[in-house]
């Protein structure tokens, strides 16, 4: 499945890869508009996001462009909206045929719902199997912990929400992480799951209070270890929450 973004910022680039990957999209990136509609039927999008703040004036273009050949039902159109996106935009937006649009301000958990809810309507059931996040709010025997790929320093913290791709995570210290540049690698990573413990190989994707981490590299039982256990986290979090209700 093919994503194409066409946005004119390195920032925004970086937080909404962040947020659609796990959804199994291969990322492809323009910064002109008229570049990405020359070549939209050699790149056959599964879905398409604009800034509108990039791209005031050419955003409706490219939404016109592309409806006259590939209907909503099949290839979602997100804008991602600024400060200065009216409420008439929004109407004329829908009209046009927009499939949604999103804040470009993606710090907000609302708004990164919004965008994976849109986007995972298109994504097949096999798919989105692969990639479903799962929030963590009970203590089911989760942990992560990492060493500075400069400095060696163990960075400890919570696990927010777990894939079979990657996991969001809330250092003790996000102070330690200052000088780690996004897509670092991290090769000294232990995750806990239950009784087992894997070493994945992390990528940095995001920083900031709470950090994105993408797995860059399994072995083949590491990764074995991690597919079961997820496919075994929901009874496995019922259980907790009964567990805590009999307590």
């Amino acid at each position: 499945m093919k994503l194409l973004l066409i946005l004119a910022s390195d920032k925004n680039y970086e937080m909404i890869s962040t947020y659609v990957k796990p959804l199994g999209f291969e990322l492809i990136w323009y910064k002109h508009v008229l570049k990405a509609m020359d070549n939209i039927d050699e790149i056959d999008p599964t879905g398409i996001i604009i800034s509108a703040s990039d791209f005031p004036r050419h955003w409706k273009v490219l939404v016109q462009f592309v409806r006259n050949e590939r209907p909503k039902e099949t290839t979602p159109i997100i804008i991602l909206r600024g400060e200065k996106f009216l409420l008439e935009e929004t109407s004329k937006a829908f009209y046009l045929g927009v499939s949604g649009i999103v804040s470009e301000n993606l710090k907000e958990p609302m708004e990164i719902d919004r965008l994976q809810s849109i986007l995972s309507r298109y994504v097949p059931v096999e798919e989105k199997r692969k990639a479903e996040r799962y929030k963590l709010e009970q203590d089911i025997h989760m942990d992560f912990m990492f060493s500075h790929p400069g400095n060696g320093r163990i960075i400890t913290g919570k696990i927010k929400d777990i894939s079979k791709t990657g996991l969001s995570f809330q250092p003790d210290n996000e102070e330690l992480l200052n000088d780690v540049p996004l897509s670092a690698e991290l090769p000294n990573c232990s995750l806990r799951l239950g009784q087992e413990i894997i070493s994945p190989v992390c990528r940095l994707v995001k920083s900031g209070e709470i950090i994105s981490l993408e797995f860059a590299a399994f072995s083949d039982l590491d990764q074995e270890i991690l597919n079961d256990y997820l496919e075994r986290l929901p009874l496995t979090e019922r259980a907790a929450a009964e567990e805590m209700k009999r307590g």
